[in-house]
């Protein structure tokens, strides 16, 4: 089984014997036989910005990783210079890796320099050498954490030089246009989000997921249309910001949306009021692009998108629809923009090169990477929005009585079962009571297609559950 890995170095690529029973162990020992010396700053995780980890005590195909799956981490670049060994070594059997057959694609292809040394008591110990820096401390890589020249090839001619260098440098333009043509968005879901917010004067900043639909647009671009939010777990930065935490609900977040009809089409963050001009943080630049690569699969144009809100100086929401730029994509791809001192910019990692006016420039002002993206409104005619969200505090977390008093209108004011059924939040709480496979994709069906009637049966096993009698 292959399996891709997307570092900040570049892409390696591993073999594994047994993809049925193979775990993230395994990735780890395939990656040592050629780098036996690789220090990881973050862990093998599904996502570019390696907030959620594999688990490494469950196997690949359990985590739906299969043949040629892409997976991410970030590795100091010293640290993964290739073991190969010296011209002057005596290499058999008990040395040699038969099998170490890494391939390695990407700029900075390091090699690690492997000697023998007799030890005093006549064993034998193989020494590797970083010919990175000078033993001083001074670098002589082409590039921080890259071999010099001559080490990686000992003639160059100027085409290959300057297409050499050409990988590490990026000249920052705006982009102009967005992909995408408008987003609309569910009116009772944002109102949702916003309140949440209000609760803590937008002094909390927290993000959530938009899950909706893509529809074509004019002048061959996308519109995208937003049906419900999910929030996953996350913590409070001190100081402002959020970190994303593992969600055991992933996979069936993802899996009850497609039943839906619904996939992810961007995601929404809230923030305190900032100064004029400063639209959105590095972090959140990065983690938007990274976001939409993974939404087009690589560097490649994507409908996703980015919602911010706010509150204005009139205390009413305001709210703000971006794209990532292409050029930012690439540069997050290639982990060459990091956080820094300055929220209002994205620092350039010092291994690549940012041209910014024809000059170089140690940072990039994130509005040179955001499109603006108009934003329309409707209220949703599939879904409602009143059962409390996932993952909030503890004095809000979804009951049996939330279920109870929502589903209890059914028969009056015009409501019908499965119009009180039709709440994405309340179908995730509900998943937990009746089996997701089989029960799930029946109910779903009758949301949205309301011509195929839900079993009367359902009706009363949901009722049971919300503690009803005869509300259907």
């Amino acid at each position: 089984m292959l399996i891709r890995i997307r570092t900040n170095v570049g892409l390696w690529r591993v073999e594994l014997p047994d993809g049925g029973s193979s775990t993230s162990s395994d990735i780890l020992k395939a990656i040592a036989i050629g780098r036996p010396n690789v220090v990881y700053e973050k862990p093998l995780s599904f996502d570019p910005g390696c907030a959620n980890p594999i688990n490494p005590n469950i196997s690949l195909a359990a985590q739906n990783l299969t043949h040629g799956s892409m997976i991410h981490c970030r590795v100091d670049p010293t640290t993964t210079l290739e073991a190969k060994p010296a011209d002057d070594m005596i290499v058999d059997s008990t040395t040699r890796e038969k099998d170490h057959q890494h391939i390695y694609i990407g700029p900075a292809c390091n090699t690690l320099i492997t000697r023998r040394k007799i030890l005093p008591d006549g064993t034998i110990q193989l020494i590797h050498e970083n010919s990175v820096t000078d033993g001083k401390g001074k670098n002589l890589g082409f590039r921080k954490g890259m071999l010099a020249l001559r080490d990686m090839k000992m003639h160059w001619t100027l085409a290959e030089f300057t297409a050499m260098d050409a990988q590490f440098t990026f000249q920052i333009k705006r982009q102009e246009e967005a992909w995408t043509e408008n987003v609309s968005l569910d009116t009772a879901s944002c109102n949702n989000f916003q309140n949440y917010l209000r609760n803590f004067k937008f002094q909390r900043q927290r993000f959530g997921y938009l899950y909706g639909t893509y529809e074509e647009g004019g002048d061959k671009k996308i519109k995208v249309k937003v049906e419900c939010i999910y929030e996953p777990p996350q913590e409070v930065i001190p100081g402002g910001g959020f970190n994303p935490l593992p969600d055991d609900d992933e996979d069936k977040v993802e899996k009850l949306a497609s039943m839906l009809g619904l996939k992810r089409v961007g995601w929404i963050f809230g923030h305190p009021p900032r100064e004029k001009g400063f639209q959105m943080s590095s972090s959140e630049v990065i983690m938007a692009a990274e976001l939409q690569l993974e939404a087009a699969e690589g560097v490649q144009p994507t409908p996703f998108v980015t919602i911010k809100v706010t509150v204005a100086d009139d205390g009413h929401a305001s709210f703000e629809a971006f794209q990532m730029s292409k050029l930012c994509m690439e540069m997050a791809a290639e982990q060459a923009l990091e956080v820094g001192p300055k929220p209002g910019f994205c620092y350039v990692n010092e291994t690549f090169t940012a041209i910014q006016e024809g000059k170089e420039s140690e940072t990039v002002d994130n509005n040179f990477f955001l499109t603006l993206v108009p934003i329309v409104q409707h209220q949703s005619k599939v879904f409602l929005c009143e059962f409390p969200f996932a993952n909030r505090d503890l004095e809000m977390r979804q009951t049996k009585a939330d279920l109870k008093r929502q589903l209890a209108k059914s028969g009056s004011q015009g409501w019908d079962f499965i119009d009180l059924l039709s709440d994405f939040s309340l179908l995730l709480y509900l998943s937990n009571f009746l089996d997701f496979d089989i029960d799930m994709p029946k109910i779903c069906q009758s949301v949205i297609h309301r011509d195929i009637p839900l079993d009367d049966g359902y009706k009363l096993i949901i009722s049971g559950i919300a503690g009803l009698e005869g509300n259907y």
